[in-house]
């Protein structure tokens, strides 16, 4: 389980002293920690491994999004923190599919729900993200669909 790995990384973060993949380990457990709050508001039970990856892919996407900024801003010392934040996110992530992969699964989904056209995206959408959460972008997977689908 994600947790019981993240719990683990800590300690031996903090064993070797190793202060900035403490700080970003602490970051996720916080975000685990907000989600597994707002679920008990509306009566679900604690962040399961998938939703777990869901925000890791949230994660990274926000820091790759922060790093371009600073780049485009001139502050490259702040845009290599928020990149060696996103090595520490991935550690936890499963490997990322290829875009070829990514097109064959769309593709296997596409005839497993027997989508027709556009209307049926959000099934198509629906299904990659329960089997391939944290594996692939889904804004780019989204591209793809919608040119499978025509």
């Amino acid at each position: 389980m994600l947790r019981d790995q993240l719990a683990t990384q800590l300690k031996e973060a903090m064993k070797a002293k190793q202060m900035e993949r403490l700080g970003t380990i602490r970051l996720i457990q916080a975000a685990i920690k907000d989600r597994d709050i707002a679920n008990r508001g509306v009566g679900k039970e604690e962040a399961g491994d998938d939703e777990v990856l869901q925000i890791l892919a949230k994660m990274v996407k926000q820091r790759d999004e922060s790093a371009k900024i600073y780049e485009e801003n001139a502050r490259p010392e702040l845009a290599a923190k928020e990149r060696a934040e996103i090595v520490v996110i991935q550690d936890f992530m499963p490997k990322q599919l290829s875009d070829d992969q990514v097109r064959a699964n769309i593709a296997v989904i596409i005839k497993e729900v027997g989508a027709e056209g556009p209307k049926d995206m959000g099934k198509i959408m629906t299904a990659l993200k329960e089997r391939y959460a944290g594996q692939m972008d889904f804004a780019k997977a989204s591209g793809t669909v919608k040119e499978l689908l025509k």
